[in-house]
């Protein structure tokens, strides 16, 4: 009898180390970390909102469970069923197989799919009507590269709070120079592709970098500029951040995106507080109100647009452009508003009925803007970065030298005149000039 217990023990052990074996082989699979990005990289371009060949959409877990034209079950309630979407995908007739005109998944890929169906297809995220963008874990982004054969586009620049360093973006980091030689004091990893928009936060401590992959996602990573800690992500949307803007007086960032929205997240809590939709395109820009109680926006729809600071809710559209709008600015008294664009020119128009006030011929396109009380610093594609001087509407000042587009600018204090600004030009040139007398102060190609 004790033989036979033994032999029970020893075979029952035997099945618990396989079953060990099995669940360490063949680990549970994540709608969020396996099977969106599969999606997001090989199926959305054609079964997303905008486009949902075969009346099929992917966009998002509950989208992705409705039938497209066919009517068939796209993922299978039960065994006996067939999920349509594993079967188009693993199909061999080029007619039929998905993704359409292009190569087929790869066998991992199919291998992930099978599994993910055969386990229920459950969905582990917080929102099953969320964008796939949106339910993908934050990415841990490969390193830069650590010797760059070319420089990268400056879109954006900004001077650290004690004004002796100067923020650039890389590929996949930002560039920390110092100002008073030029020098590559550090590098921050472990950001978007591309770096469009760095603001810091009123005490200083935080840096928000607004990044991404052109077409395909963007997001903004709020950084400890001290340690170059990652301390969140917020906004995660399917295109580009574009522009980005600390509220004056709240814990409140606004963010412009390519997916035509606008985002208010409370950086103290990281939860998105609302979502505006007014644009009908790109958001380039957005800036507050010196108080904090209006904010206004600019968008390759043609239109600058001026909001509720704490509603959300539209006060004002100007379409006077007539074409693209880079760059807006409320000024003080919140009564009138500044924006440039593609047209060339800077347009002044008033909140109430926005009717344009003047207009100043700028030389070229206009990129996002900075104010200082009555000093007006744009960047413009002529390869000048202008100062306007807004107590008479004329250009005060211009900073030449550039060899490309002007696309970025920033002042080492906020509120005086004093001190240096620093452009950002196409070919990565940074230009830092003396604001007094526009002399050049130094320049260099901002590549590691």
């Amino acid at each position: 009898m004790k033989y036979v217990i033994v032999i029970i023990a020893a075979l029952s052990s035997l099945l618990l180390s396989r079953a060990e074996a099995l669940s360490e082989e063949v680990p549970p699979v994540s709608f969020r970390s396996d099977i969106a990005p599969i999606l997001l990289d090989r199926c959305l371009a054609c079964h997303g909102a905008k486009k949902a060949e075969g009346g099929y959409r992917v966009d998002t877990y509950a989208e992705l469970l409705k039938p497209g034209d066919s009517g068939e079950p796209p993922i299978a309630k039960s065994a006996d069923q067939v999920s349509e979407l594993l079967r188009r995908v693993v199909c061999e007739d080029e007619f039929e197989r998905m993704p359409a005109e292009s190569e087929p998944l790869t066998a991992e890929q199919i291998e992930l799919l099978k599994n993910w169906i055969a386990g229920g297809a459950s969905f582990d995220g917080d929102d099953p009507s969320g964008l796939l963008s949106l339910v993908i874990p934050a990415v841990q982004y490969a390193d830069p590269p650590q010797v760059y054969a070319q420089a990268v586009p400056i879109t954006a620049t900004v001077f650290s709070p004690d004004g002796t360093q100067l923020v650039t973006g890389g590929y996949h980091e930002l560039a920390i120079w110092n100002t008073a030689d030029a020098s590559l004091v550090r590098r921050i990893k472990n950001v978007g592709q591309r770096v469009f928009a760095l603001a810091f936060s009123p005490d200083g401590r935080t840096l928000a970098v607004g990044c991404g992959e052109p077409g395909r996602s963007g997001e903004v990573r709020l950084i400890d500029f001290a340690t170059g800690e990652i301390k969140g992500v917020v906004a995660r949307t399917n295109d580009v951040v574009l522009d980005l803007a600390y509220r004056p007086g709240a814990d409140e960032l606004a963010i412009a995106a390519a997916d035509a929205s606008i985002r208010i997240v409370n950086v103290a809590t990281l939860e998105e507080i609302r979502t505006i939709a007014s644009h009908a395109d790109w958001v380039t820009a957005v800036a507050w109100s010196d108080d904090g109680t209006r904010l206004a926006s600019a968008s390759r729809d043609k239109s600058a647009k001026v909001y509720d600071g704490a509603s959300g809710e539209l006060i004002s559209s100007y379409t006077g452009h007539g074409a693209a709008v880079r760059g807006v600015s409320i000024l003080a008294e919140n009564k009138q508003v500044v924006s440039v664009g593609t047209d060339g020119k800077m347009h002044r128009w008033d909140i109430d009925g926005a009717k344009k006030v003047v207009e100043v011929a700028i030389g070229g396109e206009g990129f996002k803007l900075i104010r200082n009380g009555n000093r007006l610093l744009v960047p413009c594609s002529d390869k000048r970065l202008l100062n306007i001087d807004l107590s008479n509407n004329t250009i005060s000042q211009q900073y030449t030298g550039h060899s490309d587009w002007v696309l970025a600018v920033c002042s080492q204090t906020g509120e005086t005149n004093d001190g240096w600004i620093a452009s950002g030009s196409m070919n990565g040139e940074v230009r830092l000039w003396n604001t007094a007398d526009t002399t050049l102060i130094r320049s260099w190609i901002a590549k590691p």
